[in-house]
C-alpha cells in the first residue's frame, strides 16, 4: 500500500524543528513519532491522527474525519481525515497540534 509523500511532505513542514519527532514507516505508510509514541501519520492519502479517547467523539463529529478501522474494528481515540479537511496549512497544523498535545500526556517511552 502506498502513502501519499505529498501530505507526509505537509506534516514534515508542520513539525519542523520539533524536539523528540522520528518517522517509522508502519502499516502500509508513515507514522510519525512524538517521544516514542505514534501520534500522526499517512495511510493512503488520508492523515491517521491520534487524538486520545477523551477527544474522540468530537472528532468524528467534524467533517471529512471517520473512524480509524484498519482490522474491521474502529480504534477508540484514533481517527482518519481525508485531505478535503486538510486544505489549508492551518487546518493541518490544528489536527497535528491536537495531536501532539494527547502524545505528551503520554509517559515517554524508553528505548530496549
Amino acid at each position: 500500500m502506498a502513502f501519499s509523500e505529498e501530505l507526509a511532505e505537509r506534516i514534515r513542514g508542520v513539525l519542523s524543528g520539533t524536539a523528540g519527532l522520528a518517522e517509522k514507516r508502519m502499516f502500509g505508510g508513515l507514522a510519525f513519532m512524538l517521544n516514542g509514541h505514534m501520534f500522526v501519520g499517512v495511510i493512503d492519502s488520508s492523515l491517521m491522527a491520534r487524538v486520545g479517547p477523551d477527544e474522540y467523539e468530537a472528532a468524528l463529529s467534524r467533517p471529512h474525519v471517520r473512524e480509524m478501522d484498519f482490522t474491521g474494528r474502529p480504534m477508540r481515540g484514533y481517527v482518519f481525515v481525508d485531505l478535503a479537511g486538510l486544505r489549508t496549512r492551518r487546518d493541518l497544523q490544528a489536527w497535528i497540534g491536537k495531536c501532539a498535545a494527547f502524545a505528551g500526556t503520554l509517559p515517554r517511552k524508553v528505548k530496549k
